[in-house]
């Protein structure tokens, strides 16, 4: 299991807007993460004390940045920064995530590799309930080489 400062490496993003608390597991095609970030009071995204479903886009996101980074780190590469340039079907099940008290997991999944570009399906759910599910499609950072 990767946690921590090891996971924090992979993803973008700094402090506390690092969302995703550890990887479970993954292969070349996948990744499994845990995050038990909804629950603090001082989440970077809650507005008005509340924590919108809408942002279980921005785990799946980090989830496909994690994946990347474990990837690439296999082979000794360096990763070239991307970006979530679509979601696609996203389904949501719950309004806010300030009910959810179990741990969030999130699997993300690599269906389709073009070039530097990625398309990801994912899920996130706690405690075996599904709380939103789609795709999601990762680009490079114009000008940026891999």
């Amino acid at each position: 299991m990767t946690t921590g400062q090891a996971v924090a490496a992979l993803v973008p993003h700094a402090g506390s807007m690092c969302l995703i608390d550890a990887v479970a597991s993954w292969d070349q095609a996948s990744v499994s993460c845990r995050s038990a970030s909804h629950r603090r009071a001082e989440h970077p995204l809650r507005r008005d004390g509340t924590l919108s479903s809408i942002h279980l886009l921005e785990y799946a996101a980090q989830a496909t940045a994690v994946h990347g980074g474990l990837v690439a780190g296999d082979g000794g590469r360096r990763v070239p920064p991307k970006y979530l340039a679509a979601a696609r079907d996203f389904e949501v099940h719950v309004a806010a995530l300030d009910d959810v008290h179990a741990d969030l997991q999130i699997d993300a999944e690599r269906l389709l590799t073009m070039g530097d570009s990625i398309l990801y399906r994912f899920h996130v759910s706690a405690d075996g309930q599904l709380l939103a599910s789609g795709r999601l499609t990762i680009v490079p950072v114009p000008g940026e080489a891999s």
